[in-house]
């Protein structure tokens, strides 16, 4: 019996060492959690007690968080905090701690087994579908270019300006205009066009004249103050100008001029802001992560396109989860159902890009665990060599 007994204490050991070393081998391994072998005694059910060894029990993971460190690569990913980020193995879900992702050829994120990271995808309206999973794309297709349909002004009219000496006006000449600026707008290919503002005093009143390009667009139009320097004339404070053909084959440029914020003071003429809409065609220029998980594709032209939110899953028993290879984790009956949910909300953790999460092994106390295992296999031996030692005396009673 006692060989028994001690072969089982051999067999502990050896597991136990099994265990550490495999936690060891793992210490720089991205998002490992480290295991730990339990056990537990064995009774023959004899009524003096004497137990008969000792079994394992489990070999429980440990999802304690490891150290976030910082890598500044766009798509290495960490999650601080709860969570798990769900990733597609050829049509099943896995789970994993393990941000270190990357682009396929078709653009899709993924990490080096292949299993595409899921995100919940953009609804149309602004917010993001969590009612339902896809994997995430990048795009490579350009931001669209976009017609300027309107120029935003404030600027400052000097309320002692008298009307030009000359005319009529002439956007060459100087002399038959007070003040003029520019700014660049966009036509429905995305191709810029300087348009240029020349304002007039007329007595008491002023015109503005309009120019794309240098080509004069339509004929002035009108606009005077109040007394207390506010926009009088037009009500809306909207100057519209006729459509001119930039002749390259995009849609007629028809701009409308906003002087709802200009003012007539007492002071020099001031541009306070000169804000035109439209925009060119640009080309995608990096990837953010937010620490709520939402992916946006910023372009060259100040745009940016949500792409997606990453899914993020919890359990209500992680210890429950199936370990695969690869640090990830499969769900069982016992880690219970995936709770999927969004970084920062309910008891999610945040989302860090650029990061990953480092392997929660404690090296010194694994190497501790080690010098343990060693002596328990060398005490447990040691009473096979006595138990050995006894037999052979029985054997040689004469």
């Amino acid at each position: 019996m006692s060989f028994q007994v001690a072969l089982s204490g051999l067999n502990a050991a050896s597991t136990d060492l099994q265990v550490t070393s495999n936690n060891i081998a793992n210490a720089n391994t991205i998002g490992f959690k480290s295991s730990r072998a339990e056990f537990a005694d064995v009774f023959s059910g004899e009524a003096t007690g004497i137990g008969a060894g000792v079994r394992l029990t489990d070999v429980r993971q440990e999802f304690t968080q490891g150290n976030v460190e910082i890598t500044e690569r766009q798509l290495d990913l960490a999650v601080s905090g709860n969570g798990f980020f769900i990733v597609d193995d050829g049509g099943g879900l896995l789970y994993s701690r393990v941000g270190a992702f990357g682009l396929n050829s078709a653009g899709f994120v993924e990490n080096a087994e292949g299993q595409q990271l899921q995100i919940y995808p953009p609804d149309g309206a602004g917010g993001f579908n969590t009612g339902t999973l896809a994997s995430l794309q990048i795009t490579t297709d350009t931001s669209p270019p976009q017609a300027s349909t309107s120029v935003d002004m404030n600027i400052n009219l000097p309320a002692d300006a008298t009307a030009p000496a000359v005319a009529p006006f002439d956007p060459n000449d100087p002399q038959t205009f007070n003040h003029s600026t520019s700014t660049v707008v966009y036509d429905s290919l995305g191709v810029a066009h300087t348009a240029t503002y020349y304002f007039l005093e007329t007595g008491g009143a002023w015109e503005a004249y309009q120019t794309l390009d240098g080509n004069v667009t339509g004929t002035a139009q009108p606009f005077s103050f109040a007394p207390d320097g506010s926009i009088s004339t037009p009500a809306n404070g909207q100057l519209s100008f006729p459509a001119w053909d930039p002749g390259n084959g995009a849609n007629p440029v028809a701009l409308t001029l906003d002087v709802t914020n200009t003012t007539q003071y007492g002071s020099n003429f001031v541009v306070n802001s000169l804000n035109p809409d439209g925009r060119a065609a640009g080309r995608l220029r990096n990837i953010e992560i937010d620490q709520t998980g939402v992916v946006f594709a910023r372009f060259s032209n100040g745009q940016s396109e949500a792409l997606g939110k990453i899914a993020l899953a919890n359990f209500s028993n992680p210890e429950g989860l199936a370990k695969v290879s690869d640090t990830s984790f499969q769900e069982t009956f016992t880690s219970g159902v995936a709770q999927r949910g969004e970084a920062t909300e309910s008891n999610f953790g945040l989302i860090q890009a650029g990061a990953l999460e480092a392997s929660n092994v404690d090296l010194t106390e694994q190497l501790v665990n080690m010098i343990t295992a060693q002596r328990l296999f060398q005490a447990n031996a040691q009473v096979i060599s006595t138990m050995d030692t006894v037999t052979q005396t029985i054997i040689n009673i004469r």
